[in-house]
């Protein structure tokens, strides 16, 4: 395996990252960019198994949970190759190797950053196309903010924050 890290700035808080990291939907429209079809199978919990599964060829890599911060980090360690959708394992490609994701805030900005082992021959294809899922991450992010307080609704969207005050009505 091949040690690869990706790192990218998103102007947000990292809880608001986290959920688009993990969010069903949002992970699904992120992820592929990494693989057509991606979707993530299972309750990401320490000591959890989870998969990866393409629904484009079925196949996928089962995973275990193996440590979990939420809103900070979580570890993968990749078990299995599988195919028919994780029904059945196939021949080892992923096994044995890790990947993570961290976030750390400083002053509204969450730097998020995935470390992966990949497979010997993928660097070249992982080296374009984790950072076009990022970029996507902090796309979905940013267009997704939307906060209520108690004077009124704030909605940032991408670089431009607007406010409205039901007093101003």
């Amino acid at each position: 395996m091949v040690k690869m890290q990706f790192t990218i700035k998103i102007r947000a808080q990292k809880d608001k990252v986290w959920h688009t990291l993990w969010d069903d939907t949002t992970f699904r429209d992120w992820a592929k960019n990494i693989d057509e079809g991606l979707y993530l199978a299972g309750e990401i919990r320490e000591g959890n198994e989870v998969q990866w599964i393409s629904s484009v060829n079925g196949y996928g890599v089962t995973s275990l949970v193996e440590k979990l911060v939420p809103n900070e980090f979580v570890l993968f360690r990749h078990m299995a190759d599988t195919q028919e959708s994780g029904t059945q394992e196939r021949e080892k490609e992923w096994a044995g190797g890790a990947e993570s994701y961290s976030l750390a805030e400083k002053d509204d900005v969450t730097v998020l950053t995935i470390a992966i082992d990949v497979p010997p021959g993928q660097t070249e294809t992982f080296q374009g196309i984790v950072p076009k899922a990022l970029e996507r991450v902090k796309t979905l992010t940013k267009s997704k903010l939307l906060r209520m307080d108690h004077i009124g609704i704030v909605v940032e969207s991408l670089d431009t924050a607007f406010f409205f005050s039901p007093n101003w009505v």
